[in-house]
C-alpha cells in the first residue's frame, strides 16, 4: 500500500468516510510559503486555489502576531480586551458608514447562521431567498440554503431558491438590462411566494460575486432592481463576502462594493485571518442590537485576542504590500492571456472573473455551449499532476476556479499559463 493509500485508509477509519479530497490522486501537503506548497516527497506546487492563506501561506507578519499574542493572553470576550475593539473599528472603517458594528465568530458558517437570525430579529419573519447553486456553510440553518445536498427530512419550507445568474447563458437569452430585470423578477416572485406562506419574508442572501455559481460577468447595476425589490418588501439584504472579500476582486475591498450595492448585513470568513479560524458579521448597530435582544448569543472563541491579532495583521499586510492593487494588475494580465489561449483552444467557451478570482468555462461546442464536465475534471487533475493546484466550480461544474493567495505574481501566472497551454494541447 502506498503512503497516500495508507493515509486515506487511516483517515476513513478515524474521521469517517465521504470526507472530501481534492484530485483523483490527493496531495499530501506538509509545508507552505507564499504561493507555494510542498508535499511529503519534497515536490513543490504552485497554489492557484487557496484563498484561506489570503496574504500567502505562513506569512511571517501573521505568524509573528499570533505568536506574540498567544504568549501574552488568550481568553474570551466576557472579559474586557482592546484587541477586538481595535480590530472591529478598523474593519468597519472599510465599509459604508451604515455598517458600523460587528460580531466575531470562528467560521463563515456561523456568521451566516447569525446573519439569518439578525434578519429574523429585525423583520419578525423567517422566510429567506437564495440562489439554486449557492453554498453558505454547514450549520443546520444555512444547509437549508443549498439544494446540492438536501437536508435530512427535506427542506423546511421557509426557503425559496431563484435561478443562479449565468452570464454565459443568461435568463431569457438576453444580457444587459434584460438579464438584470429577469433575475429581479425571479426574486420578486419568490418574495410573493413567501409573503403568501406562514413564514413571511426576512432576507435575500447572496454572494455578490456569485462565486459558487461560477462568478458570472454581470453588467453594472445588475443587482439594483433586486435590492430595490427586497427593500420594498421589508426584507434585508445579506451579502456573503467569504470568497470575494478583502480585496480579492482587485477593484474594491468588498464584493458588494464592486456590485454597487450597500447591504444590510455582511458576513465574513475564510481569508479573514490567513487561516486562523475567524469569521464575522458586520451590520448597522441597530440591526446588531435587535439580534442581541432577540437571541442569547455567545461564542467562546469568537473575537479572542489571538484571532483578532491575526486578523489585524492581515489588514496590515494587505495595505503595506498593496495586495489589492496586485490582484487587479495580475488578474487583468492573466485574463488577457486566457483570452489569447481561447483563440488557440476551442474547448474554452468563456473567460471571466475579476482580480485574483478568475477562470474559464469549458464547452464541447461553442455554438451549443454544451458543458465539458469530464474534460474540466481531467484538466484540473492534469494541472495537479504537473504541479499547479486549482479547482473546479460553476453551475455546470465545467469552469476552473483560480483563486490564489494575493501575492500571486505575473511570474507565477506565466508558469500557470504555460502548464495550462500544454495540458489543453494534450487533450
Amino acid at each position: 500500500m502506498s503512503d497516500n493509500a495508507a493515509l486515506i485508509a487511516r483517515r476513513e477509519r478515524l474521521l469517517g468516510r465521504n470526507m472530501s479530497l481534492f484530485y483523483d490522486h490527493p496531495v499530501h501537503l506538509v509545508r507552505g510559503e507564499g504561493v507555494w506548497l510542498w508535499d511529503a516527497g519534497g515536490r513543490r506546487y504552485l497554489d492557484c486555489y487557496n484563498n484561506v492563506p489570503h496574504v500567502g501561506h505562513c506569512h511571517p507578519r501573521v505568524v509573528e502576531a499570533i505568536t506574540r499574542q498567544a504568549s501574552t493572553l488568550n481568553t474570551h470576550t466576557r472579559y474586557l480586551h482592546e484587541g477586538i475593539l481595535d480590530y472591529v473599528e478598523r474593519l468597519t472603517a472599510t465599509f459604508d458608514r451604515s455598517l458600523d458594528a460587528a460580531i466575531l465568530t470562528c467560521t463563515g458558517s456561523e456568521a451566516n447562521d447569525v446573519a439569518l437570525r439578525m434578519a429574523q430579529a429585525v423583520t419578525g419573519k423567517t422566510g429567506v431567498i437564495a440562489t439554486n447553486h449557492t453554498y453558505h456553510g454547514n450549520t443546520a440553518a444555512v444547509s437549508q440554503l443549498s439544494i446540492r445536498m438536501p437536508p435530512v427530512g427535506g427542506f423546511g419550507g421557509h426557503v425559496r431558491h431563484v435561478p443562479a445568474p449565468d452570464s454565459y447563458r443568461p435568463l431569457g437569452g438576453e444580457g444587459g438590462e434584460a438579464f438584470a430585470a429577469a433575475f429581479a423578477a425571479e426574486v420578486e416572485a419568490a418574495i410573493a411566494s413567501l409573503q403568501e406562506s406562514p413564514y413571511g419574508f426576512s432576507a435575500l442572501i447572496i454572494d455578490p460575486f456569485f462565486a459558487n455559481e461560477g462568478f458570472p460577468d454581470l453588467p453594472p447595476g445588475f443587482l439594483a432592481k433586486t435590492v430595490e425589490a427586497v427593500r420594498k418588501a421589508g426584507g434585508l439584504v445579506i451579502t456573503d463576502e467569504v470568497q470575494p472579500g478583502f480585496g480579492r476582486t482587485g477593484s474594491d475591498m468588498w464584493g458588494h462594493q464592486r456590485a454597487g450595492i450597500v447591504p444590510d448585513i455582511v458576513t465574513l470568513g475564510k481569508p479573514m485571518a490567513n487561516g486562523h479560524p475567524v469569521g464575522g458579521v458586520v451590520a448597522n448597530a441597530e440591526v446588531l442590537n435587535a439580534f442581541r435582544k432577540a437571541f442569547r448569543y455567545f461564542n467562546t472563541f469568537g473575537g479572542n485576542p489571538v484571532s483578532c491579532a491575526a486578523a489585524m495583521a492581515v489588514l496590515d499586510v494587505l495595505e503595506e504590500e498593496k495586495l489589492i492593487e496586485n490582484a487587479r494588475n495580475v488578474g487583468e494580465y492573466t485574463r488577457d492571456a486566457f483570452k489569447r489561449l481561447a483563440q488557440k483552444h476551442p474547448i474554452i467557451g468563456d473567460v471571466r472573473g475579476s482580480g485574483l478570482f478568475m477562470g474559464m468555462e469549458f464547452v464541447l461546442d461553442r455554438a451549443t455551449k454544451e458543458p465539458a464536465v469530464a474534460e474540466a475534471n481531467r484538466i484540473v487533475n492534469e494541472m495537479r499532476e504537473r504541479g499547479v493546484l486549482m479547482g473546479k466550480i460553476g453551475i455546470h461544474q465545467c469552469a476552473t476556479k483560480i483563486r490564489p493567495p494575493m501575492p500571486f505574481s505575473r511570474e507565477n501566472a506565466d508558469l500557470m499559463l504555460s502548464v495550462f497551454d500544454d495540458v489543453l494541447s494534450g487533450l
